[in-house]
């Protein structure tokens, strides 16, 4: 098991609650605390060929101001019982400056924290968070500006139908993790399973195909007792009691945030699917869209 956890340090994304967060879980997990910092203003300001000497002094500003905040930020860390390393770097790109670290160390988790995406943002899909959700293979943690509760509460987002060629062993990864957290905050573990109704297709396929009619109500129910089947068998291989596992009708991208906000949830884990080629991780057809609309932290674990 790795030793460390890589906390990504960006200074306009709440720093301090980031850091906190980070030194928690490598206090819960005996592990050392590494701080990443990744900004690249005061070394492309110094190589600014205009007004050269201005240059290097609004970046020897800013880098004056960054050491004092980052020496804030390890006396945040050192004050959980942590020891703390810090790694700066100038990289343009914070997606490869973090991709790079984290393949020489093998963090037990990166934690970042996260902002509002723009709608364009999220259409492009192009921001630095979804960059690392597709590309990263370190369990990925990131951590919203929240409080989290004495006994807070944990959602595994599961699917035991294998949806998207997904592999079993990934729901099975998600559980686990999530109750490692849950047992180490003396938190509560709650899973949720999501699947898609007929109602609305077979609305449309009615009207259109008429008189020929289908049997909406039968296959909708043949589908909610097959997703039921998959689930409770899955539970009881987990050893899952009854009261904390949850089938919902509807899309995951809605019901996830909705769900989480009705529990009081701290903290949602999700799956990362690996593929190849043109397929790639597809990842962002449910978390790229519920990150901006979970009230709370959001982990994502890679199968």
């Amino acid at each position: 098991m790795s030793r460390t956890v890589l906390c990504v340090i960006e200074f306009d994304n709440y720093p301090k609650v980031v850091v906190q967060r980070a030194a928690w879980l490598a206090k819960q997990n005996n592990c050392e605390l590494e701080l990443l910092v990744s900004d690249p203003v005061p070394r492309l300001l110094s190589e600014t060929y205009i007004f050269l000497l201005e240059s290097e002094l609004i970046a020897d500003s800013i880098r004056s101001a960054q050491d004092e905040r980052m020496d804030a930020l390890v006396e945040t860390a050192e004050a959980a019982g942590v020891v703390v390393h810090q790694t700066i770097s100038r990289a343009r790109s914070v997606v490869d400056m973090v991709r790079a670290r984290a393949a020489k160390i093998d963090p037990l988790y990166v934690v970042k924290g996260t902002h509002y995406h723009s709608p364009s943002e999220r259409a492009s899909l192009g921001h630095a968070d979804w960059q690392l959700i597709r590309k990263l293979n370190a369990p990925l943690w990131f951590v919203k500006p929240t409080d989290w509760k004495e006994k807070p509460v944990i959602v595994a987002a599961v699917d035991p139908m294998h949806s998207h060629d997904k592999p079993a062993s990934l729901d099975h990864k998600i559980v686990k993790i999530a109750q490692g957290i849950a047992a180490q905050c003396s938190g509560t573990l709650q899973v949720l399973h999501t699947y898609q109704r007929l109602d609305a297709i077979g609305s449309r396929a009615m009207k259109r195909f008429k008189p020929v009619k289908l049997p909406i109500d039968e296959i909708d129910k043949k589908i909610r007792n097959e997703h039921h089947k998959a689930l409770d068998a899955f539970a009881k291989k987990c050893g899952l009691p009854d009261d904390v596992v949850h089938q919902l009708p509807g899309r995951a991208d809605e019901l996830l945030p909705a769900f989480a906000r009705t529990k009081g949830a701290s903290l949602v884990v999700m799956g990362a699917l690996a593929r190849t080629g043109l397929k790639k991780r597809i990842i962002g057809s449910t978390a790229a869209r519920v990150l901006d609309h979970l009230p709370c932290d959001v982990l994502v674990v890679h199968n």
